[in-house]
């Protein structure tokens, strides 16, 4: 995004910063900060303080362009008064393991930031544009990225409602319970409201989600010579249960079209943790969904499953995600792992990769949620 920004913009474009969760080249001009992701590092604070600088140094004429991706919540993050850059990192993993959403864990990340839920666009003394690549499902621009550049129709109240709804508030340091439980008293100002003036001259469009992702690989399986079926209906909810519904369903649209098909779908999965093990939300899907497809008698035709994360980065794993097939059971039981036990202890990834069917594609530095690709012989 910032070389296409460099290349249509040219010289009228006096600084430039990218935070990203890898290291790539950048525009001659532009600043590069790698920040962390799914949890903040204090990389990601700086570069949160160095966007806020650069709103800062607008003047009335001037437009902050911001070009947003998925996982910005992490990679540009400043701490709201009160609390530390340490604080979020454990509200963050903390949700995280309790199988928040995104749009449950952003509520609370744009109540706890200084950055977020608009208030970088609050700082830009002119007009400010943002472009956004969405990795949220429904597209809501006030949550992806947790929203820096959107006015917040959420409050701090519904902020302290998430951490009683995913543990309690106990569960939680308390300097991030005192934060939230002063906005609630009016001690601490809100994030700004859409209407809110200054947000008057902030402008955000979506130019990329999930369904370009579903188009791009249903015409490469056009081209292949297979029978293509989208699913549309986002794949959403905790992984493990997700998968075999998923399958149920996507298997009965699946009667009527020829083969080979190619059953595309896409959204954004949860794993509550429980056990000790390491994956992600689409290695644990594609597990959940391996016991389900090699169940005596629920599907007896060759078939393949991937379910990947878009940005090559599936939870806090080096890859992206896994592939089943209707071998995988088999070849489980012959190691002797029994899939069960893995799924209990949140272990996808150590269960994939005794098989060798973990996918890696390494950060693709483009985010819009995760896809999952069906063969069907």
């Amino acid at each position: 995004m910032a070389f296409a920004a460099a290349r249509r913009l040219g010289p009228p474009i006096r600084a430039g910063l990218v935070i990203g969760a890898a290291s790539a080249p950048v525009p001659d001009g532009f600043d590069a900060i790698v920040g962390g992701h799914p949890v903040p590092t204090a990389a990601s604070e700086e570069g949160g303080r160095r966007a806020l600088a650069m709103a800062d140094a607008t003047s009335p004429d001037d437009t902050l362009l911001v070009l947003l991706s998925g996982g910005a919540s992490a990679l540009m993050a400043v701490a709201a008064d009160g609390i530390t850059l340490d604080d979020k990192r454990a509200t963050t993993e903390r949700l995280l393991r309790a199988g928040a959403d995104i749009y449950a864990l952003n509520t609370v990340r744009k109540h706890l930031s200084a950055i977020k839920g608009g208030w970088l666009a609050t700082r830009a003394r002119g007009r400010c544009r943002t472009l956004v690549i969405s990795d949220v499902v429904g597209d809501d621009v006030s949550v992806i990225g947790s929203g820096p550049t959107v006015g917040d129709t959420s409050g701090f109240e519904d902020a302290l409602g998430v951490l009683r709804r995913f543990g309690g508030e106990t569960d939680y340091r308390p300097a991030v319970v005192a934060r939230l439980r002063r906005g609630v008293d009016g001690a601490a100002p809100d994030t700004p409201r859409p209407d809110d003036p200054r947000l008057d001259r902030a402008e955000t469009t979506v130019i990329g989600s999930r369904r370009e992702a579903m188009a791009g690989a249903a015409a490469q399986a056009t081209a292949l010579g297979y029978q293509v079926l989208r699913i549309d209906d986002p794949v959403v909810g905790e992984a493990r249960t997700t998968a075999p519904a998923h399958m149920r369903a996507v298997l009965a649209r699946a009667a009527g079209i020829g083969r080979p098909a190619c059953l595309v779908s896409s959204g954004e999965t949860t794993v509550h943790v429980t056990g000790h093990g390491r994956g992600g939300r689409n290695q644990e899907l594609a597990l959940a969904a391996a016991t389900f497809l090699g169940d005596p008698g629920t599907f007896a035709s060759p078939f393949a499953l991937a379910s990947v994360g878009t940005d090559g980065i599936d939870g806090p794993t080096d890859a992206a995600g896994a592939l089943v097939d209707a071998t995988t059971l088999d070849r489980a039981r012959a190691a002797g792992l029994a899939p069960e036990g893995y799924l209990s202890d949140n272990n996808a990834y150590a269960f994939f990769d005794a098989l060798g069917d973990l996918i890696h594609t390494g950060p693709t530095g483009t985010n819009v949620g995760d896809l999952q690709i069906i063969l069907l012989a």
